[in-house]
């Protein structure tokens, strides 16, 4: 087909403002599937994408459209993930496609990711097609929001398309802006292969599944190509396209947004962002930069019963298979025994990959808190980058610590500004900038709609931060945020010992004020959660070999006495010290077992 009826887009939105559900409605409207075949959210293959409704991995779809024109028109959609720990693959999404539709809720209006994304797609210098979705709703505010539009994007209410996705409302207009604004896709065909890597999963029977986008050049079944970031080769077994089931075509050319089966073993040998050309008489230079993305948060995962691990090490190994951006290393901890330590996108990566490995392989899961990598360097000018708490230095040997910094974008109505200013200062941020977005139409008492960008250490946002933020703004608020870098730290590392053995999955690095804060209340709540056992076991929270606050459990008793009716008080102090004789050597060689909800509720705690 001519470059010229070619349109490349994808739907970008704030989590939940109905992406998945237009690109139902553009399938239906397109002849892409049967009425019969057709489901809620077509596009979100897991099952944990449709419970929680959100699009955790990328997908094309190839949609054959005849304008009003009388044109027929090829529209190669892709749908992107609308969370904050998945922006790189949505950097990369974008970078694939020449437009973007750009989806708002008419309830919410503009939120934190919506000005992300945005700001993504003007970067890569996309066609943007705003709409309001949800107009059927009673409780939509559509002229707040056409006006919240153009005070903060520029758009006048004219350009600016209302709909509703669910209903079908306004979405036949959606195909015909699309071929007229979005710009067709710039390429030729004739010269050396390039072509971009959006996304990837794993086949058991073909490999690496790659979606590309192909720029320049052309890609046969049989081709012998080479990945430019990670100078991999690989032979092509199969080419084709998403309508939305996989159909092979045997060829791809520029302008084309398609898949290849690799034949790779992992996902890690392909990854998001790389460029694909060809081994002989390849091009030159990548289409972007290429980066992988860095995990910013470490936890521990661990198997409740140790019997469990090498199904939980078989398990990891599968997930991993479909996500590059996983990664896990074997430790050992006293307690809990065999398990990994993995790096995570964020909290939401972490929480998903949990529930996978939960669900998918029937395991029962231990996981620790979750913690970032900080950058030590020692006395002996040693530099160090430390992800588990068990592996810091002692303090002596610590000459500087450095810690990651996020920078935040919160929008809320201004009613609530007090107590999320409370809760970025208690969380140690540091204020950079205030902006008013527009007025609230209906629920007067919310006020002007705010944006306020904070500068916080991530391990500030690992425990109960999210919560807080909701809580504090009755759920009005949204987050966003990016990583901006190392800073200075001065912190130390809190222990916790559970009958003198020091639990690494309940340390925490914490600021030398909060030390005995946050150790009262550790020693406190695992009191409350870990059972009795037939001797008195203590839990001590210390900074290196000082103790701060203690706790005791105290021990079962059995009444040795009850047999004695009488007789004399000798024979019942000798049972006594009998009792404690045998109390004393079960201290030690006792082992106190953690129980999973004592883990759970340290979680919790923040």
């Amino acid at each position: 087909m001519e470059l010229s009826l070619v349109r490349n887009f994808c739907i970008i939105a704030h989590i939940d403002h109905g992406k998945s559900t237009l690109a139902d409605r553009l399938l239906e409207l397109t002849g892409a599937l049967r009425l019969d075949e057709i489901r809620a959210q077509m596009l979100d293959s897991m099952e944990l994408e449709r419970e929680r409704g959100i699009t955790i991995k990328a997908k094309a779809v190839r949609l054959n459209y005849k304008s009003r024109d009388g044109m027929s028109y090829r529209l190669n959609l892709i749908d992107t993930p609308g969370h904050v720990d998945f922006s790189y693959e949505v950097s990369r999404t974008l970078a694939a496609c020449d437009g973007a539709i750009l989806v708002i809720d008419a309830t919410q209006g503009i939120q934190a990711q919506t000005l992300a994304n945005v700001y993504i797609a003007m970067e890569h210098n996309l066609e943007i097609i705003p709409v309001i979705n949800k107009i059927d709703l009673p409780a939509s505010e559509t002229e707040r929001v056409l006006e919240e539009v153009e005070n903060v994007f520029g758009y006048k209410p004219e350009e600016v398309l209302l709909i509703s996705a669910k209903t079908g409302e306004g979405v036949p207009q959606v195909l015909e802006e699309t071929v007229r604004r979005i710009p067709s896709p710039k390429g030729d065909a004739g010269l050396p292969l390039r072509a971009l890597i959006f996304d990837s999963r794993y086949d058991a029977y073909k490999g690496v599944i790659s979606y590309v986008r192909v720029v320049d050049g052309r890609i046969s079944k049989g081709d012998k190509l080479r990945l430019m970031g990670q100078d991999t080769e690989f032979e092509v077994l199969e080419v084709g396209y998403f309508a939305p089931h996989p159909i092979s075509t045997g060829e791809l050319a520029a302008g084309d947004v398609g898949y290849i089966a690799t034949g790779l073993k992992s996902v890690a040998e392909c990854r998001v962002g790389d460029t694909i050309t060809s081994v002989y008489q390849g091009a030159g230079q990548p289409l972007i930069g290429y980066h992988h993305p860095k995990p910013m948060v470490y936890a521990g995962i661990y198997p409740t019963q140790a019997e469990d691990f090498l199904e939980l090490r078989e398990a990891i190994e599968k997930l991993g298979l479909n996500d590059a951006s996983l990664s896990c290393e074997p430790e050992f901890s006293p307690v809990l025994g065999n398990g990994f330590r993995c790096g995570f996108l964020g909290l939401l990566h972490l929480d998903i990959v949990r529930e996978r490995l939960e669900r998918e392989f029937s395991l029962s899961l231990v996981v620790t808190m979750p913690g970032v990598s900080f950058i030590i360097t020692k006395a002996s000018g040693q530099q160090i980058t430390v992800t588990n708490v068990g592996d810091f230095p002692s303090p002596h040997e610590i000459e500087k610590m450095e810690e990651p910094w996020v920078r935040i974008s919160v929008i809320t109505p201004s009613v609530f500004m007090g107590a999320l200013i409370e809760l970025f200062t208690e969380s140690e941020g540091i204020f950079r900038h205030t902006e008013y977005m527009g007025q609230y139409q209906s629920g007067g008492d919310l006020g002007q709609r705010v944006r306020l960008e904070y500068e916080i250490p991530l391990r500030s946002m690992l425990t109960t931060f999210y919560d807080q933020l909701k809580s504090r703004s009755r759920g009005y608020a949204s987050l966003d945020y990016e990583l901006i870098g190392y800073r200075e730290a001065k912190l130390v590392k809190l222990d916790v010992l559970v009958n003198d053995v020091t639990v690494d999955a309940f340390s925490r690095i914490v600021p030398p004020d909060k030390t005995y804060e946050v150790g009262k209340a550790l020693v406190a709540k695992l009191k409350e959660v870990i059972p009795r056992q037939l001797f008195k076991v203590p839990i001590q929270a210390a900074v290196g070999s000082h103790v701060i606050a203690r706790a005791d459990i105290s021990a079962k008793r059995k009444d040795v006495l009850a047999k004695c009716y009488g007789g004399d008080i000798t024979r019942k102090r000798k049972l006594l010290e009998k009792q404690k004789e045998g109390k004393k050597k079960m201290k030690s060689i006792g082992r106190v077992e953690v129980p999973k909800e004592a883990f759970l509720s340290i979680l919790k705690l923040g």
